[in-house]
Parts: C-alpha cells; structure tokens; sequence
C-alpha cells in the first residue's frame, strides 16, 4: 500500500511564509499547486505545504523527527532561524521548536544523544 502524507499549514501572508520555510527547510518547494501554496517533499511520499488563509493561521502544531537533528538545527541556525523553544524529555528524546511568522509550530525531534 502506498502512502502519501500532506502536513499542511495556513498562513496569513504567503510570500512571507514561502521565504521562511524556504530558510527553515533549505530548498524551494518541490512544486506549487496555484499561486497561494506551496508544497515541500520531505521525504518520499511525505509532504509539509503552506496555503494562505489567513482566517485559520497559526494554529499548527507539526513535529518532524530525524536521525541527524544537530546537524538540522545547525543548518537552519546558519540559515538565520535559531529555535523558539528546546525540550528534552524524560527518555532523552530531544525536540527543537521554530515559530513561523503567523505562530504555526515546526518541531524536529531527534533520538536521544
């Protein structure tokens, strides 16, 4: 069975929203459906997209988990976007927090060190 998955984020101004998830992600969108979202490949078959709406923006909650989550956060740092927040949970799972401009929540999680 195949499986795609399409994580979705509204956002109330999306020329500013494109160029911060461009920063946060390292790349452009894989591709744009119309002219108010656009649609970034994780992995294969897994998608994070942007729509405007602004009536529903920044209300999501979206956690990413990775194998190399110092390097990730390294990168986007580097790329000017530090963390809003750092947790590091009972079992050491770790989960590092960035807030786009609207409030939405992108965490990346990674196993403990």
């Amino acid at each position: 069975m195949t499986l795609d998955l399409f994580a979705g984020l509204a956002v109330s101004d999306y020329q500013r929203a494109l160029t911060w998830y461009e920063r946060l992600l390292g790349c452009e969108p894989a591709f744009l459906p119309n002219a108010t979202e656009a649609v970034w490949e994780l992995a294969e078959h897994r998608y994070l997209y942007i729509e405007e709406l602004p009536e529903r923006a920044g209300h999501a909650l979206h956690t990413v988990f990775v194998d190399n989550l110092d390097e990730r956060v390294e990168s986007i740092g580097a790329r000017g976007i530090e963390p809003a927040t750092q947790e590091t949970y009972e079992n050491g799972v770790r989960k590092v927090i960035y807030r786009d401009p609207d409030g939405n929540e992108i965490g990346f999680g990674g196993p403990a060190r």
